[in-house]
């Protein structure tokens, strides 16, 4: 599986209709929501915002897809084909229609958001996707900071520490280091 490490933007006009997309890193469904507001909001004369997502929950892979008003099956499922072919997870894509007033057909618009989704994804830097686990220990204070490098060199992430008779930390890692961690510092 991979992931966008930075988003991409793609603009192109076929038939005098404006097509722009967006591609994004999304972590939950919220994100996906707040990413379709931002571009309806920088979009509000636009007749059209298609879009396709999917996003690693505990439940499993969720994936939809919307037309926006297209005829069904021509707009939000030729992006998610571009998601699904290339396994990206956590990641949206939106593309934003203006009607330029020449009717494309169905074939012409799947090919248009398919293309224009891919251009995006294209411009966009993907990595792989590494999952990530939380987990909670208790540490002497003399192990803290050896905690901490080591944390960094698995690419972790320190989340919170909090101080009494013993360091509590909450961090993150990539999941398939997380069980050796807590066997060294438990």
């Amino acid at each position: 599986m991979q992931h966008i490490t930075q988003p991409g933007q793609a603009d192109q006009t076929i038939n005098k209709s404006r097509f722009i997309a967006w591609a994004e890193y999304c972590a939950d469904e919220r994100a996906i929501a707040m990413m379709l507001r931002r571009m309806a909001g920088e979009h509000a004369h636009a007749h059209h915002l298609a879009y396709a997502f999917r996003v690693r929950t505990p439940q499993g892979l969720v994936q939809r897809f919307h037309d926006a008003g297209e005829p069904s099956g021509t707009a939000g499922k030729p992006i998610l084909q571009h998601l699904e072919g290339r396994d990206l997870v956590n990641v949206c894509v939106g593309v934003i229609r203006y009607y330029g007033g020449i009717n494309l057909g169905t074939g012409g618009l799947a090919r248009a958001y398919g293309n224009t989704a891919k251009m995006a994804l294209d411009a966009a830097r993907i990595g792989p996707f590494v999952e990530m686990q939380q987990i909670r220990l208790v540490l002497d204070y003399a192990k803290l900071d050896h905690f901490t490098r080591e944390l960094a060199k698995l690419e972790g992430q320190l989340l919170d520490k909090q101080f009494g008779e013993q360091v509590t930390v909450i961090a993150t890692l990539p999941a398939c280091e997380a069980a050796g961690l807590l066997k060294r510092y438990s």
